[in-house]
């Protein structure tokens, strides 16, 4: 196959936002060169970067759309592609970042660029359970750039549980079962391993590419093998009919590059006349008068512009922004926006509240294998030329299980065991050089994805631009710490089994000092240990919840429009009563298909599912 160099872009490519490079996130001047030459070269690859298919932030917006967007995440950006495929209707996307980063469309930077100046930055306060290493203050990542966290996250492809859904029905949310919301995550999705995981549960005729990644590092079926001996099982497709045991995941990628929701959604359809998106506008908060949204206001370079809505205002800016903004425009707990002299429009006592998240614990562990950089001249050559090697995947990320803790149900998958290794990452680009005189490291993330605690997002101050107080309220529950720590026996099940042995794997983490009291390694140890280096899977959600009227927690009935207000909805994570039993991302994307349709059925307007 000819390796194609493309030294210059095209005149009608969008290529002067390209933003932070991954040299500059690496900052290491020795990783600069080789760093600077992967990225020219990725730039100028189409089929990667795609850099002549990005969007063009208008300057100036209109007086007034029909309906207008916030937040061009995995949900939002949904919203605005389907809303606009009516083209008598105007829409108006309003993201806060810009555009995503070259870096982010390549698999091997997965780490690299979660660490970009792309993302809000927030942190929680006052959590008396976790994070006690950092003096009770976790990372909130949550992404600032149009893609949202499909920019940033790992990629994986994971819908989470039927039970779930079907639990959100059982809570009065008529509409979001299992049998009701499959056929619009099958709307969105384009599989490109239909023949292996079958059309049953997937399809083929949406937008979001869906698959396996071109490539994985061998060790990667080792693992799998260690599955099989440990009696943790296979499975070909944990969104299917085997939703329990260890595999090689699907994930939002296509032909070994990263395939956003933004890029899947809104890059197809960029030249839509009635469909503008504005980059780097910092929504405000929302205008309503009457007890109706009639439009917003933003901040862009520095000039504050308001805009109006003929029709409906939809919140998809996170489970952090959509509260905020709720909270900003007078809608929320009546004592906490009178102390700080927001005029009450309506007092919702749920804004913010049911906020949580999936909690999970690092283990490090050492193998028989020089600890060499992944990333190099050849892998760059090889995924310019193919797009298949290191760079292609995100390494071990791709392996990951889905077991049971037994707390819940016996049967829900709600352990979550995802590898992390063999990432082509920040390097100097010389072909077997070390990272280290040790050993390789690799890691297990053990989660547990079904939590009992609930935290909250409050007003910090009347300033839209400070951010708010978030705080978590991570293993406040005992069976969270019991979720977390059953996936830490699971991983050392798995590191005990022949094949890992093998390699020699070895335990690599060393006591926690206020743990001590505890023998090594032992439950109560562990139990322990979850409280100082757990951290927070980053899938925040549940702080905007949906449920019926006589729920007192409730902010959006089942049709996603916030009570009391009208043309006003929230389609985002924050909606979720409960958290998926998985990855956030794809389940978004379906809340986005589920919501655009919504909306077209109350304007009338025919769509198919």
């Amino acid at each position: 196959m000819r390796m194609e160099y493309n030294y210059a872009l095209p005149e009608t490519c969008n290529a002067d936002f390209l933003g932070q490079s991954v040299a500059s996130i690496c900052n290491v001047t020795s990783y600069y060169f080789f760093l600077s030459i992967l990225e020219t070269f990725v730039r100028r690859k189409q089929r990667i970067a795609q850099t002549c298919e990005r969007i063009t932030s208008i300057h100036i917006p209109d007086a007034e759309y029909d309906f207008i967007v916030v937040g061009g995440g995995a949900a939002g950006s949904v919203v605005a592609a389907r809303l606009s495929e009516n083209p008598s209707w105007k829409v108006l996307l309003v993201e806060a970042g810009p555009d995503e980063l070259v870096a982010a469309s390549v698999p091997g930077f997965v780490y690299i660029v979660s660490e970009s100046s792309n993302e809000w930055g927030y942190q929680s306060t006052n959590e008396t359970y976790a994070c006690q290493g950092s003096n009770g203050s976790c990372s909130i990542t949550q992404a600032k750039t149009l893609g949202g966290g499909m920019s940033h996250n790992a990629m994986i492809y994971l819908r989470g549980s039927p039970y779930i859904f079907d639990q959100w029905a059982a809570m009065g949310n008529e509409g979001w079962s299992w049998e009701e919301v499959l056929p619009f995550f099958k709307k969105s999705e384009n599989n490109g391993d239909i023949d292996s995981v079958g059309r049953k549960y997937h399809g083929t005729n949406g937008p979001l590419f869906v698959e396996r990644f071109p490539s994985k590092p061998p060790f990667a079926n080792v693992i799998l093998e260690a599955a099989k001996e440990a009696g943790l099982g296979l499975s070909n497709d944990l969104n299917g009919d085997d939703p329990i045991g260890f595999t090689i995941l699907q994930t939002t990628s296509h032909r070994g590059a990263r395939r956003s929701s933004a890029a899947a959604y809104l890059r197809p359809i960029r030249h839509r006349k009635n469909l503008q998106i504005t980059l780097n506008s910092t929504c405000t908060r929302v205008i309503i008068e009457n007890r109706r949204a009639v439009g917003i206001e933003y901040y862009k370079d520095g000039k504050l512009y308001t805009v109006r809505a003929s029709r409906e205002v939809i919140l998809s800016a996170g489970a952090v922004r959509s509260p905020h903004l709720l909270l900003l425009s007078g809608v929320g707990p009546e004592e906490d926006l009178k102390s700080y002299g927001i005029e009450v429009i309506e007092n919702l006592p749920g804004v913010g509240m049911n906020f949580h998240d999936h909690i999970t614990f690092p283990i490090e562990f050492t193998i028989d294998e020089p600890d060499v950089y992944d990333n190099n001249w050849a892998a760059l050559a090889e995924y310019i030329a193919f797009q298949t090697g290191p760079l292609s995947n995100t390494g071990l990320g791709q392996v990951a299980g889905a077991l049971p803790s037994g707390i819940t149900t016996p049967n829900l998958p709600d352990n979550h065991i995802v590898g992390m290794g063999y990432s082509a990452g920040c390097a100097p680009g010389g072909i077997g050089l070390l990272s280290s005189d040790g050993k390789r490291e690799i890691e297990f993330w053990a989660g547990y994805e079904h939590p009992k605690c609930r935290g909250k997002i409050s007003l910090a101050s009347s300033d839209p631009l400070e951010y708010p107080s978030i705080t978590v309220n991570y293993l406040c529950h005992p069976d969270d710490i019991a979720g977390v720590v059953k996936a830490v026996e699971y991983t050392l099940q798995l590191a005990d089994a022949p094949a890992l042995k093998a390699y020699n794997m070895t335990l690599a983490a060393t006591p926690f000092e206020p743990c001590s009291t505890y023998t090594f390694a032992s439950r109560k140890y562990w139990e322990c240990a979850v409280h100082y280096n757990a951290t927070g899977e980053y899938h925040v959600a549940g702080s905007c919840k949906m449920g019926p009227s006589s729920d007192p927690l409730a902010v959006v009935d089942p049709r996603l429009r916030v009570y009391g207000i009208q043309g006003l909805r929230v389609a985002d994570a924050s909606i979720m009563p409960q958290v998926t039993t998985a990855n956030t991302g794809s389940a978004c994307v379906m809340i986005g298909e589920r919501a655009a349709h919504m909306i077209k059925q109350d304007w009338d307007y025919t769509d198919a599912v």
